[in-house]
């Protein structure tokens, strides 16, 4: 393995590769619990694409695992070491290289965070819709990898929308260049779409064309509260099937709301069994919530609070925003689910997982992007009681045999990685399980892409 490295720094700085152990485990794994993470040899930080192709290439000749990397905030352990491994961080990768407002395209690196290219494209008065969670640390080449979504998704979509094209290092090391800049396109099967989603097996993407937006009108928010959650869902569906369009639906459920409390102190109605925020970036905001909140009481909401102006409003999506978090401090781990489901099943969904969680004995807080189905339940427990540890992964199975059982997704935005490989197979079947195998094959016939991954 010294080998190795010696070829990895003849092609690199000297400062491009970390050998130190210390180091190198801190690169180790993403934020996913229940993955296995392995010891990676040696860890690269390139600069450019000629960089990455002289790692793919040491590696395809020396016959040595790659693990492509952002800023490792995904929660499927996608971007976790294999023992012997590169770990190929992309991180320094990370110039915005043209903002064109009249294609209304950006082009970047892939270290680029989410938040600096949001605000950056703000100052010309444009905006990149697709905002993860963790989008002040999370990358645009991470978000591509798996293929992120986000609380506007509801009215904008998910990032597969909005990559036109993409410069991939493959495991060879050739550069392919794939899609386009322009509006339309249709040359080719579309491999740009390959490649988002498919969390770094099948080529390392060293530069993105990513899609803008005008920026929109600021949005306007209102939470309503509801005696159950089978009742916020029946709003949810009502508000969909009458046509409305808002920029954002979430849900959150009564335990979320008592984990934000609790570390927030924001006085959320602890009585409530549900809680339904939605907003408006309409011309006329205040206007489209209260046909919104006319729906919210017709379904059963005992309080419709609209808010009065955009300060007013950040302070009610403050809430969704700490959900998370909130959950985290609830018990010492939490697994994070990531269950989609069709959005007229939402309500059995959320129903199902409450039934869970006390047929385990366990907290599990559910937090949603309610517009398009997507559910986040948030297993806590205590990783020090193995007891405790074997129900919270039984748990966790159970929720997305659930999801599937109702018709969903295993995973609408977080990836495959590690946690649910297994669950892939059981929802892709056998003759889909074959092909993408064989499309793996094509593009990194040694294996050495992120191997252990999705399959």
């Amino acid at each position: 393995m010294g080998d190795v490295i010696e070829m990895l720094r003849a092609g690199l700085p000297a400062a491009a590769v970390v050998t130190d152990p210390e180091v190198t485990a801190s690169y180790a794994r993403d934020m996913a619990g229940f993955s296995a993470a392995g010891v990676p040899l040696a860890v690269v930080l390139p600069r450019t694409v000629a960089e990455v192709q002289h790692v793919m290439r040491t590696a395809t000749a020396e016959r040595v695992a790659v693990v492509p990397q952002g800023a490792r905030t995904g929660l499927s352990g996608g971007a976790n070491a294999v023992d012997g491994c590169i770990v190929l961080s992309l991180r320094k990768m990370d110039r915005i290289l043209e903002i064109d407002p009249v294609d209304r395209v950006a082009v970047v690196e892939p270290g680029v965070v989410n938040a600096v290219l949001s605000r950056a494209v703000a100052e010309r008065g444009l905006s990149y819709p697709p905002d993860p969670s963790s989008w002040e640390q999370c990358t645009i080449g991470g978000n591509i990898g798996t293929g992120a979504g986000g609380l506007c998704c509801v009215k904008y979509g998910v990032t597969a929308e909005y990559v036109l094209g993409l410069d991939v290092v493959l495991a060879d090391g050739r550069l392919l260049s794939t899609g386009r800049r322009t509006a339309k396109g249709v040359a080719g099967y579309d491999l740009t779409r390959l490649f988002v989603g498919s969390e770094g097996t099948l080529g390392v993407v060293v530069k993105a064309v990513v899609a803008l937006r005008p920026a929109p009108p600021p949005q306007l928010a209102l939470v309503a509260e509801f005696p159950s959650a089978a009742a916020a869902c029946a709003a949810v569906c009502a508000i969909m099937e009458g046509g409305h369009v808002p920029s954002l639906l979430e849900l959150m459920d009564a335990t979320t709301i008592r984990a934000v409390n609790a570390m927030a102190q924001m006085g959320l109605p602890e009585s409530t069994e549900a809680l339904l925020l939605a907003a408006f970036d309409t011309p006329d905001p205040a206007a489209d919530l209260a046909a919104l909140g006319a729906l919210c009481t017709a379904a059963g909401a005992t309080e419709v609070v609209p808010a009065q102006d955009a300060a007013e409003s950040e302070l009610l999506l403050q809430a969704r925003r700490l959900s998370l978090t909130a959950l985290e401090k609830v018990s010492t781990a939490t697994m994070i689910d990531d269950v989609c489901v069709p959005r007229g099943r939402l309500g059995e969904m959320l129903d199902g997982v409450a039934a869970i969680a006390e047929r385990h004995g366990l907290t599990i807080g559910v937090c949603a992007h309610a517009g398009d189905g997507n559910t986040h339940p948030v297993v806590c427990f205590d990783a020090h009681d193995p007891e405790e540890s074997r129900r919270a992964r039984e748990s966790f199975d159970e929720i997305m045999a659930l999801g599937l059982a109702l018709g969903g997704t295993i995973t609408g935005e977080h990836g495959v990685g590690l946690l649910k490989r297994d669950w892939l197979a059981r929802e892709l079947g056998p003759t889909g399980v074959e092909l993408q195998r064989g499309i793996k094959a094509v593009f990194d016939p040694l294996g050495l892409l992120n191997p252990g991954k999705v399959f």
